[in-house]
């Protein structure tokens, strides 16, 4: 089921983006959507010491949900990512969403500051080293589902650009070039994002 009240979300918007991230974690490391989940949605610690839960400011533990109690993460109403690729490869969905070309307000995922609302998000994991310097971790497993996803959205949505998070951030996610990586399989121009 979506989350939140449709009526008092954003009207949906034309789907303009599809993000590329990773999860930021050592190369061979196991992740998977539950961890996603507890990063992204568990109580977030405040500056004047309550709790940010799926919205809510909270007192202390004891007041949040005992689901939640004693978990930290940062207190989002919605994961980062639409998609996640398991280390073997395998795709996950974490967000429900309606395969059209728009981003409706119970799809938008919290991937990117200021391009939420036009974008689809699929994370892989990895992306550092055992030291957990940025690294491109894909494995042989990933690339051929990454390079197969990235096709796939962009026959459905021919106008889509694709992008990496570092694009929108200051930060090496997805710890490689998109650009140069989209290019190398054969991605045409116009669905490459240049700022």
């Amino acid at each position: 089921m979506p989350l939140g009240d449709k009526t008092k979300n954003p009207m949906p918007k034309k789907l303009t983006l599809l993000v590329l991230h990773c999860t930021a974690t050592p190369e061979g490391r196991p992740v998977g959507p539950d961890q996603i989940r507890d990063w992204h949605l568990s109580p977030a610690p405040q500056p004047n010491g309550k709790l940010l839960y799926m919205g809510k400011l909270y007192n202390s533990d004891a007041e949040l949900p005992k689901e939640v109690q004693g978990k930290r993460g940062r207190g989002w109403k919605q994961v980062g990512y639409t998609d996640m690729i398991l280390l073997s490869g395998v795709p996950v969905r974490l967000v429900a969403n309606n395969e059209d070309g728009v981003v409706d307000a119970w799809e938008i995922t919290n991937g990117a500051v200021g391009v939420n609302y036009t974008a689809r998000h699929i994370v892989y994991v990895g992306g550092t080293d055992k030291k957990g310097a940025a690294k491109d971790t894909r494995n042989k497993e990933q690339l051929l589902t990454m390079t197969s996803y990235v096709r796939n959205f962009i026959s459905k949505h021919p106008n889509v650009r694709v992008a990496g998070h570092n694009q929108f951030a200051s930060k090496a996610c997805p710890s490689f070039d998109v650009p140069a990586w989209l290019k190398s399989i054969g991605v045409a121009d116009k669905n490459i994002y240049k700022p």
